[in-house]
C-alpha cells in the first residue's frame, strides 16, 4: 500500500478475499487510499478501466486468484483493446503449493498465462521485499510505451510476513521523440504534399495530446478525421474536423464523403492509431505513422514513414519543422470541410431512422462536458459516427473488444475519477443485466451515475441479424425485472420513459438528483443501422449461410 501511495494511487476497486487478508488489512490502515468494494471481479476491472480513461492515471483492481482473475479478465480485455493503464493485483495460493496441482482454494495452473494475451507485463512477488520493486516496474510499464494492463500476483504469506524492505520512488519517465533528422525529413514530405490529412486515434488521448493535436491542425491548416477510439481528441465542432469513425467500406452516403476525403489524400498523418482496417487512402498515399507502439509502425503498408514516439511529444517537436518548411502557408481547407459536413448533415436529416432524432435528443439533454459511456447497443453503434463530442476523453466505448455489459461499471469508475462531472451510461437491457448488481456499489458509495437502459426485452441486434440472414431468431428474447422497482430496491432512483424522446426531459431531471438514477426506456422494433465501422463485418462470409466451405 505504501508503494501504491508513492505512485499516486488514491483508490482501489476490488473484493476482499481469503488470500488477500494481509493486503486488505494494510489497505484498511492506509489513509492515502480508499477501497471501493464491488459485487463482482469483472466490475472491479471495468471500474479501474473507467477510472483510468477519465483521469489519465492508472486504475487499480484487487482480486483473489483463480476464479477471481478469470472474472476480471473481461475488464482487462477491454482495457487492452483501448490501451488503458490498469494494474490488476491478484492473490495466489501459498507459495509452497504453486504449481503442485494439489487443489488449494482458487488454484489454477500457470495463473499469469491466463491473462497473458490481454496484459502487457506480469510479475509474481513471492515475499515482502519483492513487492516494492514489482509495483515500481508495474507503474513504469503503465507509464511508458503503449499503456496496457499489467498484473502483479502475491501469495498470501507475503501479505503477513515481516522483513526489511526498501520502498521505491516512481520511475522517471521520458517521452520518446523521433530524431531531429527524422522530423525534418517528414516535415519536408508534408510540405510537398497537395492534400495532407491527419487521422487521429486513441493514442492521442492516452498521451494527453488533444491540445497539441488542435494546435497542429490550426498551425498547418491540415484537417482531421478521428477514429472511433480517437473520438473527442479534436472537438467534432472544430472547423478543421471532418468527424469521426471512418470506414473505407461505409455504405451510407455521408460516410462516402469521408471516404472520398481520405481517398484523395496524398499524405496521411496517422497519430496514435492502429489503422485496424488499413490506410483508407491506400498505397497511393504516403503514410506518416506516429505511434508509441513500434510494432504498429510499418504494419499497415509499405509506403510508410515510421515515427516512433509519444503522440504529444512528437507533435510538439514536429510542429516547428513544419512551420519552418512553410506548411502553415497552405490555403485553409475550412470551406471544404464545412461543405463536406453540410452534406453529411443533409443525409443525416434524410435518414428517417428513429435512432437519429433520439440521438439528437440525447445530445441536447446532456451537458457538453459530461462523460458518456456507450455499451454495445443499436444506439452505441450509431453514436460512434453521429454523437458529437466536444471535450477530451468524455466519449468512452469498448473498442474492438465489443463486450456487452461493460458500460455500467465502467461509468461508475469514471464517476469515481471525476465526481464533480456528469456521467451518463447508455446501455441496452441485455447488457445492463450483466452487471446490474453494481447498483448496490453505486448506492453504497454515492457514485451518482445516470444510467439509461434501452429496453426491448431481447438481444435485439442478434435477433435482427438472425431474422434477416438466417431465416429466424432463436432464444434471443429476455425476461426482465421492472427496472424502476429494481433500481428502487437498491435505494437508487428509478424513472420510466413512455417514449425514447422523453429523454429530453428525463436526463436533465436525473442529473439534478444527487443519487444514482436509472431511466427505463422501452422501445419497439426499429431498423438497426449498419454503422460504417461495422460494414466490413457484415460483409464477412461467416456472417451468412454458405454453399460449401469458405476459402481463407
Amino acid at each position: 500500500m505504501k508503494s501504491l501511495v508513492r505512485e499516486g494511487v488514491e483508490v482501489v476497486f476490488g473484493i476482499p478475499g481469503v488470500q488477500l487478508y494481509g493486503i486488505i488489512a494494510a489497505l484498511r490502515d492506509e489513509p492515502g487510499i480508499r477501497m471501493v468494494t464491488t459485487r463482482h471481479e469483472q466490475a472491479a476491472a471495468y471500474m479501474a478501466d473507467g477510472y483510468a480513461r477519465a483521469s489519465g492515471k492508472p486504475g487499480v483492481a484487487l482480486v483473489v486468484p483463480g476464479t477471481g482473475l478469470y472474472n476480471a479478465a473481461a475488464g482487462l480485455a477491454t482495457a487492452y483493446a483501448r490501451s488503458s493503464p490498469v494494474l490488476l493485483i491478484a492473490g495466489q495460493v501459498p507459495r509452497g503449493l504453486i504449481g503442485k496441482n494439489l487443489g488449494p482454494p482458487h488454484e489454477i495452473s500457470d495463473q499469469p498465462d491466463v491473462v497473458r494475451p490481454v496484459t502487457k507485463w506480469r510479475r509474481r512477488a513471492l515475499r515482502p521485499r519483492e513487492i516494492p520493486e514489482a509495483v515500481f516496474e508495474a507503474f513504469r510499464q503503465l507509464r511508458t510505451g503503449r499503456p496496457r494492463p499489467v498484473l502483479i500476483e502475491v501469495p498470501p504469506e507475503a501479505g503477513v510476513e515481516r522483513e526489511e524492505v526498501e520502498l521505491r520512488n516512481p520511475a522517471p519517465v521520458s517521452r520518446i521523440v523521433p530524431s531531429p533528422e527524422q522530423l525534418r525529413d517528414v516535415a519536408r514530405v508534408i510540405a510537398q504534399s497537395h492534400l495532407p490529412l491527419i487521422y487521429a486515434g486513441g493514442g492521442v488521448a492516452r498521451s494527453d495530446a488533444e491540445s497539441a493535436l488542435v494546435k497542429l491542425a490550426e498551425a498547418t491548416n491540415i484537417p482531421v478525421i478521428t477514429s472511433s477510439g480517437g473520438k473527442g481528441t479534436m472537438p467534432d465542432s472544430h472547423p478543421l474536423c471532418y468527424g469521426s469513425c471512418f470506414s473505407p467500406r461505409g455504405e451510407r452516403q455521408e460516410m462516402n464523403q469521408l471516404y472520398e476525403v481520405m481517398e484523395s489524400a496524398d499524405v496521411v498523418i496517422g497519430i496514435g492509431t492502429r489503422f485496424s482496417l488499413g490506410n483508407p487512402a491506400g498505397e497511393a498515399s504516403t503514410l506518416v505513422n506516429i505511434n508509441i507502439d513500434d510494432t504498429e509502425l510499418t504494419r499497415v503498408q509499405s509506403n510508410t514513414i515510421p515515427l516512433h514516439g509519444d503522440a504529444r511529444a512528437t507533435i510538439e517537436a514536429l510542429l516547428p519543422y513544419l512551420i519552418e518548411a512553410g506548411v502553415g502557408e497552405r490555403p485553409s481547407p475550412v470551406e471544404a470541410v464545412s461543405a463536406a459536413r453540410r452534406l453529411i448533415a443533409y443525409y443525416d436529416i434524410r435518414l428517417k431512422e428513429p435512432q437519429y432524432p433520439i440521438l439528437e435528443t440525447i445530445q441536447h439533454s446532456i451537458p457538453e462536458d459530461a462523460f458518456i459511456v456507450w455499451d454495445v447497443t443499436q444506439f452505441g453503434y450509431y453514436a460512434r459516427t453521429h454523437y458529437q463530442v466536444k471535450h477530451p476523453k468524455t466519449y468512452i466505448d469498448s473498442g474492438y473488444s465489443f463486450n456487452l455489459g461493460y458500460s455500467f461499471p465502467t461509468a461508475l469508475g469514471v464517476k469515481v475519477a471525476k465526481p464533480d462531472r456528469p456521467v451518463v451510461c447508455m446501455v441496452g437491457d441485455g447488457g445492463f443485466m450483466f452487471n446490474a448488481v453494481e447498483l448496490s456499489t453505486a448506492v453504497k458509495y454515492g457514485i451518482n451515475v445516470t444510467t439509461v437502459v434501452f429496453r426491448n426485452d431481447a438481444y435485439g441486434n442478434v435477433a435482427n441479424d438472425l431474422n434477416e440472414v438466417f431465416d429466424g431468431a432463436y432464444e434471443t428474447d429476455l425476461h426482465n425485472p421492472d427496472f424502476v422497482k429494481f433500481a428502487e430496491s437498491f435505494g437508487a432512483v428509478g424513472l420510466r420513459a413512455d417514449d425514447p424522446m422523453d429523454l429530453g426531459t428525463l436526463i436533465p431531471l436525473a442529473l439534478e438528483r444527487q443519487a444514482p438514477v436509472l431511466i427505463d426506456v422501452p422501445f419497439g422494433d426499429m431498423p438497426i443501422p449498419r454503422a460504417p465501422q461495422m460494414a466490413p463485418y457484415y460483409a464477412l462470409p461467416w456472417t451468412m449461410p454458405q454453399e460449401g466451405l469458405i476459402e481463407s
